[in-house]
């Protein structure tokens, strides 16, 4: 057995030389750029030959005969950028949104979508749009358990009955026989909040047979964020699943540093042989509705208008209002809290709700009320530190992910990170800063992300790794969205390439809809 081992081995050994010595023939040559690998490891100058939408030969080789040559001398080369968390579940199949300029634009090739545990739940209906038209980027997406729950059960606050879960991991064992990559929950929002710890293993046990992940926007990001990665980590332990957890952070000036002890917690369970990863995107701010950032969960059960009979009930009301206000004076008497989209009154928007009220000479609590009486609004929340934030980027088992989505520029002032998270990450934070290496960064955008998915061919540059890739400029890779001015795009990028086609040539978008649905071939344990 040992000399047969040995045998293949020295067989693979020659056949690799022998394949060095041979010329390479190639559509594309991306040539002389300083290539990252996505392994962590530091650049090295080389060539990418790209052949059928295939990467077929990386480093120094033989040439053959070349189609097309880009030479990219001083530029950087690295696999294309892998978002783990993105909102664009009804973006890629939109006629005006699925090229995802803005994600492009930054080297993004894939998206992975369903996540915080809302969207489409028939996955095979839905990468059958994706492959219908195309897309900007790849798409993953996760099976989410809130919107799961929600068509077994409603938007109610009640716990799942046997035959419920049932139902539940009924269409869970369909998803992910239909390709998703694992399961996402959401569990500050209605109706994922309402899911107890039983009802969560039972469904997540079903998508751990099949080689799924576990990903998580947990229970608690401020106060309770021990306890939350606490549940995060027992589900996982107990379904037998890796556990990821969504836009790491600790919430609320209040709590800042507590994300070191959530760290070690999940260090702990790492050097217990457990598979636990993170994600984040690196700003200080986060983005979600009003409600969910102000609003009692359990006051949210039924939906927006459950929750305003509520507000009026003569005994619900006061308490919804204690909380709100509580809330409040936790944001800085509402200064933290900036209105990005709100229709009924487009005035109103990238203003702070202490601003808001004091123009209007009213208390932050009756406006927030108000917003919620008029179907709601969406804010982004200054809440986390920049101290946290760097210490997060530097952990070897944390991603970038923008937990933003594909955008046209328009009245909102949505979050920055939709334009700005990759190049902030690389740009500013890796090359400008240094708070991490380039490779770091690169690996944490690339063959990190593709790792914790379990993507097997996408990721790294490497022979037989499909050809997606990113070719960026180190001096010129900048974030250029503000929380004031966010519809901005990245800088910096040369050329972005998926599946083999230009997605941005000479740093323009193509509008090439190169991008495919991905499925997990899934796996029975």
């Amino acid at each position: 057995m040992k000399f047969f081992q040995i045998a293949l081995t020295l067989s693979c050994l020659w056949a690799a030389i022998a394949n060095a010595d041979e010329p390479v023939n190639a559509d594309l040559l991306l040539k002389n750029g300083t290539v990252y690998r996505g392994d962590g490891l530091p650049g090295e100058l080389g060539d990418v030959a790209v052949r059928d939408g295939k990467i077929v030969a990386v480093g120094q080789f033989q040439l053959g005969q070349i189609g097309r040559i880009v030479d990219c001398q001083g530029l950087c080369v690295a696999p294309g950028f892998i978002d783990l968390h993105t909102h664009s579940d009804d973006q890629v199949v939109s006629p005006t949104l699925r090229a995802c300029v803005n994600y492009v634009i930054q080297g993004c090739t894939t998206s992975v979508t369903g996540n915080c545990g809302s969207g489409p739940t028939n996955i095979a209906e839905f990468y059958a749009k994706v492959d219908a038209t195309g897309a900007g980027t790849n798409v993953a997406h996760l099976v989410p358990q809130g919107s799961l729950r929600e068509k077994v059960i409603g938007n109610t606050n009640r716990k799942a009955t046997s035959d419920d879960i049932a139902q539940m991991k009924e269409l869970a064992d369909k998803a992910m026989k239909d390709g998703a990559w694992g399961m996402s929950t959401g569990l500050i929002y209605v109706p994922s909040f309402y899911a107890d710890l039983e009802e969560l293993t039972a469904i997540a046990a079903v998508v751990g047979t099949h080689g799924g992940i576990y990903a998580s926007h947990i229970r608690g990001e401020g106060r309770d964020l021990m306890s939350a990665i606490n549940e995060a980590l027992q589900i996982g332990a107990t379904a037998k699943l890796p556990v990821h957890i969504s836009h790491f952070k600790s919430s609320g000036s209040e709590n800042w540093g507590l994300i070191r002890q959530a760290a070690a917690a999940i260090e702990a369970a790492r050097e217990q042989g457990r598979i636990v990863t993170a994600d984040q995107y690196p700003y200080t701010a986060s983005s979600t509705s009003l409600e969910a950032t102000l609003f009692p969960t359990w006051a949210r059960s039924g939906g927006n208008d459950d929750l305003v009979k509520r507000l009026d009930d003569a005994e619900a009301g006061p308490r919804i209002k204690q909380e709100v206000q509580r809330d409040i004076t936790r944001a800085a008497d509402g200064a933290a809290v900036f209105l990005d989209r709100y229709k009924p009154r487009p005035d109103w928007v990238g203003k702070n709700l202490k601003q808001i009220a004091e123009e209007a000479n009213r208390p932050a609590l009756e406006i927030a009320c108000e917003i919620v009486r008029h179907g709601g609004a969406a804010v982004v929340n200054f809440s986390m530190s920049e101290e946290d934030v760097r210490f997060a980027m530097q952990l070897p088992w944390v991603a970038t992910a923008s937990d933003g989505r594909s955008y046209l520029p328009n009245s909102d002032r949505p979050h920055p990170r939709s334009y700005g998270s990759f190049a902030r990450k690389v740009g500013r934070y890796a090359i400008r800063d240094k708070v991490v290496s380039l490779e770091h960064a690169i690996r944490s955008a690339s063959g990190l992300p593709a790792d914790i998915l379990g993507l097997k061919d996408r990721g790294y540059l490497k022979q037989g790794q499909a050809a997606d890739i990113v070719v960026f400029d180190p001096v010129k890779y900048i974030d250029e969205a503000t929380f004031d001015e966010p519809h901005h795009y990245a800088t910096g990028v040369r050329f972005v390439f998926v599946n083999g086609v230009p997605a941005v040539h000479e740093g323009i978008p193509t509008g090439a809809l190169a991008g495919r649905a991905l499925r997990h071939s899934a796996t029975t344990k």
